[in-house]
């Protein structure tokens, strides 16, 4: 197709009529995999004659085929797997650099740069050796555009390899360019050449993020060295002291925020952030990383950080005097920095005598009500209301970061900050200002209650300043004043306010329900948010409620569809939970309603999908991120559906109802493919099938969709299907038995997940449960099935790399051996020779290990498959086992020994479950620093941080010691840091075995039936072991005393309960 012809086509992509254009794409699909169109491609790009927006589109479809086929090989055929050539590569390599350099437009170098990252990550260095020499040339060159180029190509080279943990060639690149960088950056900025106005903010911008994106993970020797770090400094100060004319940017303030000479203030300012936060804070620097940046960080918070405190606050004097502007994300970016000081000594000496003018000046007027709060409250209420729910999580936010802020003063430095500022809330009350000041008052009594609670000095004068303060704001004519009145007492009684009297708590009770009649929107769900928190925390409240919990919930679903707020949905749940008896006989019509929501946000969240801009376009895609409200919604109705089926599993008839009005959405969401919701839906089928313990005929089809997305789209979905698997297999019985081909697809599952190369260990561990529960609920029905199920797992007995897979695997053997002990035997023979010795070796190190079989499951499957290899007839024995055949007995004695400790485990496991315990002190300890003194402070957020550091060193070093053994031809051991945990939602058909009895039984039939081989098992026995044996038989005799043993019930206090065995 000649370069005419190209143009031509690629302009229909966006023509104003859909058939044109459709009929276009499609056309354009074709040309994938012709050698020679990239070339071509490439040319219309270059072509000032072409129109800008079909250059566009030629370059949006480079991105999209090198992103998906570059690193194809050519060996690899398929429609959508078609491998770029050799010479089509070689021409992208060699036209790139001249094209970013000629770029006509933002768009098109932004597809370009993510082309370019695609490239350079698959060829730099080895098969692209020149580029970095280009990049050296191209930053050097006197044409501006050229310098501007090679600004985006060492950004891409340093985005291509930041997250490396091998930094080799991340820190071959900085070396060899960041000299130059910084120096072009200073001498733009300095001696600025003429007529470069419009690109020196672009490329200082640029400059400056591939320096933050340097640093993600590691700061090089290179960067820690002072002759590269003082440079750099003085670049990022400069930057940021920079008074930018009113005339070089935008006045419209959103569009100011886009600038770029405020992207470059953004940068420096996130430079610095990092420098201190990562590698330059030594009382937070975590233990792993002391060794390499100690020394630095000394260094860094002595010199660097002064510097920084001092230039930061200038920053914000001259904004709250009114004499400079500062963008939102460069306030975010202060505040953050101002919040890291806080823990430090050294720089909390710098802070201290700041804070308060920093709270009153600064961090207050963010929390008031501004104009741009007004005018989203008036121009959209609804999104009025999603912000200021999820303000707190806005990661870019002066709000979010102002919050996080004044929480880190009051929490760490709670003796010098906490009284002084709430002096400076009551000083703001007792003013009588205007309601947007008295709004940000309470906004910061609400970040502030889980602190005022907790204090000895203040929790109980809270509920005075609550009935002076708060109360009458429920009545102001503001209705921003209700709400965040309504957010205050949520936040109080979140944190467990103490209420003097039942006259109070009625006044604030009748003030938040009459909110949910509210004519705004934001009043209405903030009514009914501290609602919910009001009913969860006082029986009174709830009583009062009682009467109207149907018109409650109607109003909740009501402002949930107005809004698709994930939050109404929780509250929703909550709801339904404290209302169980009332909201009965009405689940199913509520049910119903729940799933008509939940199609409407499936239906659009799916629309959306298919209309969501694709690729590395990051702003278009953040500009989509809302779109996720409609998913995050819908997961949200979900798991109120699913507390709806737990709390009606009392009522057989009505759980029915309910199951047959929520499988069409659980179909649909599995047809259509929503895959964000399978974790929610395949709950609800699992609590479904669970709860009525059976399979309705309407349910089966969702088990051929579950097998179906398997074997497709849905591949690594195997730990959320898995209950729901394991649940067919438990409660459809009487199916799987008379359906073979229900039985072949488990069977795939299991060999499928055992085998793919997509799926890992913990897929396999899923495995392995579906293939035990086959074994287990079908006995008798899958002797087909054995070989194939025997075979694949011998295939891995000596190929673990975690002990959970290892068990699992060697439970499916185990498994085998209880379901048909001669055929299982004879099918291990069959794989290799003396197969089924090298499976009774694996079986005893388990046994004979420590937690070899740590959970109560593990023990009993053993003991009850010991009694099964008991009662087999003696000629079926393998001759090759008959010699260590008494051993068995001696390994089943073994294993009962360490079963009470194991229930005692699982018991004490659940009892923690269900404990209530007392946290106060506690709370107290982790919200407050009342023992405060003036070093350093070091809290919860500081220890996570620390383990985190460490978990990443030792998984580090564990990659690093598979990498070798593999290097060195040897094979990784399964890891000795694995602790095995008790699944205590794990249910078994052997649940209902007593392995004791279950012994003692075959053992007596093992007498009767070889008198010879039980006399050798006995006598081969040493004197602890015939005494544990003893015992054992005594317990199996006794009843009451083998339910005690296993855990079935709990030793009445003073019955004298038998002893069991291990516990002496």
């Amino acid at each position: 197709m000649d370069l005419q012809s190209l143009t031509h086509l690629f302009a229909t992509t966006y023509d104003s009529n859909p058939n044109t254009r459709k009929a276009g794409e499609l056309a354009v699909r074709k040309l994938a995999g012709q050698e020679g169109v990239i070339p071509a491609l490439l040319q219309i790009i270059a072509s000032d004659s072409v129109e800008i927006a079909t250059r566009q589109a030629v370059s949006v479809w480079i991105k999209n085929r090198v992103a998906s086929s570059y690193g194809a090989e050519p060996a690899r055929v398929g429609p959508d797997y078609k491998s770029i050539s050799l010479a089509d590569r070689t021409a992208l390599k060699n036209n790139i650099l001249p094209l970013l350099a000629a770029s006509p437009s933002r768009v098109i170098t932004v597809q370009l740069a993510s082309t370019l990252k695609t490239l350079i990550s698959h060829d730099f260095p080895d098969k692209w050796q020149e580029l970095l020499g280009s990049a050296k040339a191209l930053l050097v060159s006197s044409n501006i555009r050229e310098v501007g180029a090679g600004t985006v190509v060492v950004l891409e080279m340093i985005r291509a390899f930041r997250f490396r943990q091998k930094g080799e060639i991340l820190t071959g690149i900085i070396e060899e360019t960041f000299a130059t960088l910084v120096t072009l950056a200073t001498n733009l900025l300095n001696s600025p050449p003429p007529g470069a106005e419009q690109e020196i903010p672009a490329i200082l911008h640029l400059i400056l993020k591939t320096y933050k994106h340097s640093i993600v993970l590691n700061l090089s020797r290179y960067q820690q060295d002072a002759e590269s770090l003082v440079p750099w400094g003085r670049l990022l100060f400069q930057v940021v002291n920079l008074r930018i004319p009113d005339d070089a940017v935008p006045a419209d303030e959103e569009e100011r925020e886009r600038s770029e000479w405020w992207k470059a203030k953004k940068w420096a300012c996130g430079v610095l952030g990092r420098l201190f936060h990562r590698f330059g804070n030594p009382s937070q620097l975590p233990s792993p990383l002391q060794e390499e940046y100690g020394a630095f960080s000394q260094h860094f918070v002595t010199q660097f950080a002064p510097e920084i405190f001092k230039v930061y606050l200038h920053q914000i004097e001259l904004y709250v005097s009114g004499q400079a502007w500062l963008s939102k994300k460069c306030q975010y970016q202060i505040l953050q920095f101002f919040t890291e000081c806080v823990k430090p000594q050294s720089t909390w000496v710098l802070l201290k005598p700041h804070f308060e003018r920093l709270v009153s000046g600064f961090v207050f007027p963010n929390l008031s009500f501004t104009p741009a709060r007004q005018e989203l409250w008036r121009s959209d209420p609804v999104d009025y209301t999603r912000t200021s729910i999820d303000e707190y999580e806005n990661y870019s936010s002066p709000v979010a970061a102002a919050t996080t802020f004044l929480c880190q003063l009051v929490s760490s430095r709670t003796k010098a900050t906490f009284l002084p500022i709430l002096g400076f809330v009551n000083s703001v009350f007792d003013a009588h200002p205007a309601a947007p000041q008295r709004f940000g008052a309470l906004n910061m009594l609400a970040a502030l209650a889980p602190f005022a609670m907790r204090h000895p000095d203040v929790k109980r004068k809270m509920e005075d300043f609550t009935l002076q303060h708060v109360l009458p704001e429920f009545t102001a004519p503001e209705g921003y004043m209700r709400a965040v009145a309504n957010e205050v007492v949520a936040a109080e009684v979140r944190n467990r306010i103490t209420w003097t009297s039942d006259e109070s708590l009625s006044k604030v009770f009748r003030a938040v329900a009459v909110g949910l009649d509210d004519g705004e929107l934001p009043v209405r769900v903030h009514a009914a948010l501290t609602l919910t928190e009001m009913v969860s925390s006082h029986e009174t409240v709830k009583a009062a409620v009682s009467p109207q919990v149907g018109k409650v919930i109607q109003d909740l679903l009501k402002l949930s569809d107005e809004t698709d707020l994930d939050i109404l949905n929780s509250s929703m749940e909550t709801m339904v939970e404290h209302f169980q008896d009332e909201l009965l006989p009405v689940a199913a019509q509520l049910t119903a309603r729940l799933c008509e929501s939940y199609m409407r946000l499936v239906r659009e969240a799916i629309a959306n999908e298919e209309g969501a801009p694709k690729g590395d376009d990051l702003e278009a895609l953040m500009d989509a991120e809302n779109e996720d409200d409609k998913t995050y919604a819908a997961m949200g109705v979900a798991k109120t559906l699913s507390t709806i089926v737990s709390s009606i599993d009392s009522s057989p008839e009505i759980l029915a109802q309910v199951q047959e009005v929520i499988i069409p959405i659980i179909r649909f969401t599995l047809e259509n493919k929503a895959l964000d919701l399978f974790d929610n839906v395949y709950e609800l089928v699992d609590s479904l099938t669970f709860k009525s313990r059976s399979i309705s005929p309407n349910m089966w089809p969702v088990f051929e969709l579950t097998y179906e997305l398997f074997r497709t789209d849905a591949l690594d979905f195997l730990d959320e299907m898995l209950p729901s698997l394991d649940n067919f297999v438990s409660y459809g019985t009487d199916v799987f038995r008379a359906r073979s081909d229900y039985r072949q697809k488990a069977l795939d599952i299991y060999t499928t997940a055992l085998s793919s190369d997509h799926l890992g260990e913990n897929d396999r561990v899923n495995g392995c449960k579906l293939a035990e529960s086959l074994l287990l609920n079908l006995r008798g029905h899958i002797d087909d099935c054995l070989e194939l199920i025997v075979a694949t797992a011998f295939k891995h007995l000596d190929q673990t790399e975690t002990k959970a897979f290892e068990l699992a695997n060697l439970e499916v053997l185990i498994n085998a051996a209880l379901y048909n002990p001669s055929a299982a035997l004879a099918l291990m023979d069959a794989q290799r020779p003396r197969g089924a010795r090298a499976f009774f070796d694996r079986w005893f190190q388990a046994v004979n290990a420590v937690h070899g079989l740590p959970r109560v499951h593990d023990k009993t499957l053993s003991i009850v498959a010991f009694s099964a290899l008991l009662e087999m007839e003696p000629a079926a024995v393998p001759a090759d086992l008959r010699d260590g055949w008494p051993g068995i007995v001696g390994g089943a004695i073994q294993v009962f020994k360490g079963l009470p400790k194991a229930v005692a485990a699982r018991k004490a496991l659940q009892d923690s479950l269900h404990e209530d315990d007392d946290e106060d002190d506690e709370d107290e300890q982790r919200y407050l620093n009342l023992n405060e003194e003036e070093g350093d402070v070091w809290d919860e957020d500081s220890a996570y941080i620390e383990m985190l550091a460490k978990e990443g060193q030792r998984l580090r070093e564990a990659a690093e010691r598979k990498e070798h053994d593999v290097d060195v031809g040897g094979t990784s051991d399964v890891s000795d840091e694995e602790e095995i945990e008790e699944e205590l939602g794990f249910i078994s058909p052997l649940d209902a075995v007593n392995p004791y009895v279950t012994f003692k039984q075959a053992l007596t039939a093992l007498e009767v039936k070889d008198r010879v081989m039980y006399q050798a098992t006995t006598t081969a026995l040493n004197v602890e072991q015939q005494t544990l044996l003893m015992e054992i038989m005594r317990i199996a005799e006794d009843p009451a005393a083998a339910a005690v043993a296993t855990g079935r019930v709990a030793p009445s206090a003073g019955a004298g309960a038998a002893p069991v065995p291990g516990n002496n």
